[in-house]
């Protein structure tokens, strides 16, 4: 009952690898980082909207990431004492390189085929379209396994994986679970950093508590129609991104960098509480996953907006917030593979309970 979890998210720094025993509770086994190099990972983006020769080059890019995967696997393997007869199935997210679902469509490049191939594993992806087939946003998928892991505690929480954007996973007793993607989460003040100070992050968000927040122009960015609408919603590269921050900026008086920064991180905790404040009043916990866990500073704001609400890091709850999204498609793969639904229709707003995902054997 081992399973292996790859997941390479929209802030596209590298791709998360776990083992997770499914017999015991979904424990974390083993884990391991791959960065994404800087040559993938400006292919990636170009392949994020429309260009010449888009479809050789997605190929071409899917290959050169699955090749970094599967050295990833190799080297988690022999740090775990493992070898791929005793992994039952690989769950592969790939790296989205377009989610359009008003259009009926997503795009997860990552030839699982080549992946099965390389690691002589069985291999599950391709998890999205299933539940965009019956209707839905095809995201976010994780809430199920939020559901799995956490709705015992029997408490009105919320979990937010705030990665290149955000999403929030909704439990409370006696009502379904819900969820949906809230906004950007790390995708513009990573974008601003990299476009003013050439670099990759804001480290801790200490460049954004430099700053002050422009109430102008957070008010401008809250005013995108995006967030006047209810979930199931998912949204992405497509919308928020630097030339959609430029035209924010375009309308308003020039303002010190640090202060952009600062509304940015403010602007990702507001939203983060207001979708949750809205759907669910009650919430009387919020757990952190996802990259955003480390941003000090992001997590004080979102503690501010929500004073009667605790906010830490999943990580006080035993589940490592670096390794949730790669945990969830290694237990994501284990539900495809017993026939077990792995989406949820109040979530994505799909017809029904759809198994996801398709399977390349070894």
């Amino acid at each position: 009952m081992l399973y292996i979890g790859i997941m390479s998210g929209t802030s596209l720094d590298g791709i998360d690898i776990c083992v997770v025993d499914i017999a015991n509770q979904c424990s974390l086994i083993g884990s391991h980082y791959v960065p994404m190099p800087s040559n993938l990972k400006a292919d990636l983006l170009t392949l994020c909207s429309s260009a010449n020769d888009e479809i050789a080059r997605a190929a071409l890019a899917g290959q050169q990431w699955v090749e970094l995967a599967a050295k990833g696997i190799d080297t988690l393997l022999t740090q775990t004492n493992l070898h791929p007869a005793d992994i039952r199935a690989i769950g592969s997210h790939g790296q989205t390189i377009r989610h359009e679902p008003s259009l009926g469509f997503t795009v997860q490049i990552g030839n699982p085929a080549l992946l099965a191939e390389l690691s002589n594993i069985c291999v599950v992806s391709d998890f999205r379209r299933r539940d965009m087939a019956a209707g839905g946003q095809g995201a976010p998928l994780v809430p199920a396994f939020h559901e799995m892991l956490f709705k015992q505690r029997h408490t009105t929480c919320a979990i937010v994986n705030i990665g290149g954007f955000s999403n929030v996973t909704l439990l409370s007793d006696g009502l379904p679970t819900r969820g949906f993607d809230c906004g950007p989460g790390n995708v513009l003040l990573d974008a601003w950093i990299q476009d003013r100070q050439n670099s990759a992050f804001d480290k801790n968000g200490d460049w954004a508590a430099s700053g002050q927040v422009q109430q102008a122009l957070l008010e401008q960015m809250l005013k995108e129609p995006f967030f006047d609408t209810q979930g199931p919603k998912s949204t992405g590269r497509e919308l928020f991104n630097l030339n959609w921050l430029k035209r924010m900026l375009s309308q308003q008086q020039k303002m010190a960098d640090q202060d952009i920064q600062a509304t940015l991180a403010q602007f990702t905790a507001v939203t983060i509480a207001d979708a949750i404040m809205q759907a669910q009043p009650n919430t009387e916990e919020i757990w952190v996953c996802g990259g955003g866990a480390h941003n000090a500073d992001l997590l004080q704001r979102l503690d501010r907006v929500v004073p009667n609400c605790a906010v830490a890091a999943t990580d006080d709850i035993g589940v490592p917030a670096d390794w949730m999204e790669a945990m969830a498609f290694a237990w994501l793969a284990h539900c495809c593979l017993e026939g077990i639904p792995g989406n949820r229709p109040a979530v994505t707003g799909a017809k029904g309970l759809r198994v996801l995902g398709a399977i390349y054997p070894a």
